[in-house]
């Protein structure tokens, strides 16, 4: 449980992985007859028994719906719910809870910013500036609004190492860039983009500035205020919380600005026939019934990740990458893409003339799961020629064994297409 490691969150003495991984009952199992090794943490997390608790607790105890009911049910859930906003908004240094939106996830997250901030303010010939990494979830919903506004989308270039061509992306800022969209970490590559900076400069020329945080929050400490970021997003699935959740940061300022583009219940002061006045933030966002278990699930994760400590993971997850990237560098003929200097624990890589479903698959009966094809960054992949990738991702509970068993297994596929 998550209290046995509170005494140790800051600096994360007493842990040990090995005693974490007793916290995910889903690792316990064999596939195929082998020990499962789970290395496709990008796509998303294993979920550790405090979040599992907590789902079975809200709904043997507490389910209800919220905000309206008077009854001690509603009360309690209502109370749950905020309770994990307010978590969130913490984890995350926002400067309050009402800055934090429930949301289905990043995507959702990214969407209802283009449609709510971006779409009204947008016109003819203003700019949106992404970058040569983004996931599809933050390119798509930008060409859409270029569609609806005549806005043009613009790209930043990324080096052959993976990593963000920053001269190049300062030199494309100008007075008609309105919005900039960023991934925190790459998703394909394990980039890690110098955000702050990027961010400073784009503020510079007045631009918006939105994060894809989806895979930067399982990895380090994310701090909104510091970054000086407009919005954030988040997926709860891949920080070890429920699917079907996450939660979008936005500035005060800002939120309070935009309308919302999802009308239903909840989201209103009132309505008549004529006429109907919103709510004040974040419930303007949340429009309808909300995943309320899953917000409360994803509380519990933020709780379990501060509870082992963010700095613990990032010091454990860095000696994966390098045991990784070593270990997978004596593999001839493998091929790593995406070496820039500064990574998150993600490796993808190819084997010539083995498809990357190949690869999974024969990985698969070793019992070692990764993700393989273009993850949904396919901009990325005709960046370095390449149709997919396969790749390997690692979080808190991963071993140096897990990656032995990596190496054993890619070392089978060889022999399988050698």
């Amino acid at each position: 449980m998550v209290e046995r490691y509170s005494s140790n969150r800051s600096n994360g003495e007493g842990l040990s992985v090995e005693r974490l991984r007793e916290d995910f009952p889903i690792l316990r199992q064999q596939v195929h007859g082998r020990p499962l090794v789970y290395l496709d943490n990008a796509a998303t997390t294993q979920k550790p028994q405090a979040v599992i608790d907590a789902l079975i607790r809200y709904y043997t105890e507490d389910n209800a719906n919220i905000h309206r009911g008077v009854h001690a049910l509603s009360v309690r859930a209502t109370r749950l719910y905020e309770s994990a906003r307010r978590t969130i908004s913490a984890f995350l240094g926002a400067c309050e809870p009402e800055e934090i939106v429930f949301v289905r996830g990043a995507t959702e997250g990214v969407n209802l910013v283009a449609q709510s901030w971006a779409r009204p303010r947008l016109a003819r010939g203003d700019e949106i500036l992404i970058t040569g990494m983004e996931h599809h979830s933050n390119i798509v919903p930008w060409q859409i609004i270029c569609r609806q506004t005549g806005a043009v989308l613009r790209v930043a270039p990324i080096d052959d190492h993976g990593a963000l061509v920053v001269d190049e992306y300062e030199r494309m800022l100008s007075p008609r860039t309105k919005v900039v969209a960023l991934a925190h970490v790459s998703n394909a590559l394990g980039t890690i983009n110098p955000v702050q900076s990027l961010i400073r400069s784009a503020h510079s020329f007045g631009a918006v500035v939105l994060v894809d945080g989806a895979q930067a929050v399982p990895h380090q400490a994310v701090d909104v205020a510091g970054l000086d970021c407009d919005f954030y997003v988040f997926s709860s699935h891949k920080v070890y919380g429920p699917t079907g959740v996450g939660a979008l940061y936005g500035r005060r300022s800002l939120l309070e600005q935009m309308e919302p583009y999802q009308g239903g219940g909840e989201m209103i002061r009132s309505v008549t026939f004529e006429e109907t006045t919103y709510n004040d933030i974040p419930y303007r966002f949340e429009a309808g019934t909300p995943n309320i278990s899953g917000a409360i699930g994803l509380g519990a994760a933020i709780e379990y990740l501060k509870a082992v400590g963010m700095d613990w993971i990032a010091a454990h997850e860095t000696d994966l990458l390098a045991y990784a990237t070593e270990s997978l560098k004596r593999i001839e003929p493998l091929r790593i893409i995406g070496t820039a200097p500064d990574k998150a624990a993600v490796i993808s890589f190819v084997l010539p003339r083995i498809h990357a479903h190949d690869v999974g698959t024969v990985l698969d009966r070793a019992g070692v799961a990764v993700r393989t094809g273009h993850h949904c960054a396919q901009p990325i992949m005709d960046r370095f020629g390449v149709p997919a990738t396969t790749r390997a991702s690692f979080a808190l509970y991963n071993t140096r064994a897990d990656v032995d068993a990596l190496v054993a297994g890619l070392e089978e596929v060889l022999k399988v297409f050698g």
